[in-house]
């Protein structure tokens, strides 16, 4: 049997039975992507709280830096039809 250290790290994410979406719940070491489903339900979802699992493995994952955020959104202010402004409401919808 092989070294747990020897284990890729996997990312768990959990959809609850009120959520619409998955969220990071946690990480946890498996030989497989099987295996991390099974461990990430023991780990995770004691109280049967979830429907649905996802998980992946950490190497895959790649993110944005913190310190590019302002660049890396800037080029989003140029499209002004992402303002709401930039639409007219007719009258007979009201309030939105």
């Amino acid at each position: 049997m092989s070294n747990t250290n020897d284990w890729p790290l996997w990312e768990v994410f959990i959809r609850s039975k009120q959520g619409l979406n998955h969220k990071h719940v946690g990480s946890l070491h498996a030989p497989d992507a099987e295996m991390a489903i099974k461990n990430a339900r023991d780990v995770y979802t004691r109280r049967m709280e979830g429907i649905s699992i996802w998980v992946v493995e950490s190497v895959h994952m790649h993110a944005s830096s913190p310190l590019e955020g302002e660049e890396l959104y800037e080029p989003a202010n140029d499209k002004i039809y992402r303002h709401p402004t930039f639409y007219d409401i007719p009258e007979e919808i009201g309030h939105m």
